[in-house]
């Protein structure tokens, strides 16, 4: 028995273009040119001052008029040239007024000034910090005193009798010294400051040879700190000065045998005082007339700025 089954034929309806035309893209560049223009008013009336702001309102509140009579505000759209304002309403105030007048150089002045302040302010918390947080170095906090002066940032390790930080007589730096100026060295090196070295010792009488004394004892040890310094990795152009004072500069001046009148003091400098050690470094060289000097008798006035190699010799065979 043969049933006769509806045969189905699906015709497929061939659409031209498809998602290929382009009428989208017309309605899209529509849509993009529209945003565009829209963003662009935006970007107008965000920059647009409020006088601005009142003369566009003005415009569309009233077109035929405000093209025809000019713009009646401040500003004008391209009417007919805005007439100039009356001084009798609006006087300008005279030359000679009382309204103190601010010099743009002071200010930057000071300015950069307060900057530097508060970067060696940072830096006295980062070597405080150091110390502080530094099993080695935490013994000999008590040494190291860092304060904020006219100069810079002043840094002063004083000796001690149970730790001295060279031996006796001698620009020798004892280890633990070397580890405390290795430690300053990476944070003084990142600052552009440059800085200023210099040795001190207490008022007893340098008993070695006869060409040597405190003068010089003072301005190896500085030396010495330098070398150590640049051992730690600071350059050594960042440093101005380095100088030896003796007994001339105490800090007990109460006890002139006072074992922390032996110190060095490094000045991390501010840029006025850097220039004018610059400007008395040219005055010197100049020949004008120097500073008067504490330096005994027989000693030169000026301050001793290197200790050359041949000088360390002889002091070292002083000591023997």
């Amino acid at each position: 028995m043969s049933t006769n089954q509806p045969i189905i034929i699906k015709r497929v309806k061939k659409v031209v273009g498809g998602h290929h035309g382009g009428a989208w893209k017309i309605a899209f560049a529509d849509f993009a040119v529209a945003m565009m223009a829209f963003f662009l008013v935006m970007w107008l009336l965000s920059s647009a001052t409020p006088e601005q702001k009142k003369a566009i309102s003005g415009y569309f509140q009233d077109p035929i008029g405000f093209s025809s009579s000019a713009s009646p505000y401040v500003i004008d759209l391209g009417g007919t040239p805005t007439p100039a304002p009356d001084n009798t309403l609006n006087p300008e105030l005279p030359e000679d007024s009382s309204m103190p007048q601010m010099d743009p150089d002071e200010d930057l002045d000071g300015l950069m000034e307060q900057l530097e302040q508060e970067r060696l302010q940072m830096l006295l918390l980062e070597l405080q910090a150091k110390v502080d947080e530094n099993d080695m170095l935490r013994p000999y906090r008590e040494q190291i005193h860092l304060s904020i002066t006219q100069e810079g940032l002043r840094i002063q390790i004083v000796d001690d009798e149970k730790r001295p930080m060279f031996a006796l007589g001698s620009a020798r730096l004892q280890t633990y010294f070397e580890d405390i100026l290795y430690m300053m060295a990476g944070s003084i090196r990142s600052v552009p400051n440059k800085i200023s070295i210099g040795g001190h010792t207490d008022a007893k009488p340098y008993s070695g040879q006869a060409d040597f004394g405190n003068w010089e004892l003072s301005s190896g040890r500085a030396n010495a700190a330098r070398r150590a310094l640049h051992a730690g990795g600071l350059e050594d152009n960042q440093v101005a000065r380095v100088a030896g004072y003796a007994s001339s500069v105490l800090f007990d001046r109460k006890n002139p045998y006072s074992p922390v009148n032996r110190r060095i003091d490094i000045v991390v400098l501010t840029k006025k005082a850097q220039q004018d050690l610059e400007e008395q470094a040219e005055e010197a060289d100049a020949g004008t007339e120097a500073q008067p000097s504490t330096a005994p008798a027989g000693r030169p006035a000026r301050e001793r700025m290197n200790l050359f190699e041949d000088g360390l010799l002889q002091l070292e065979q002083g000591r023997g």
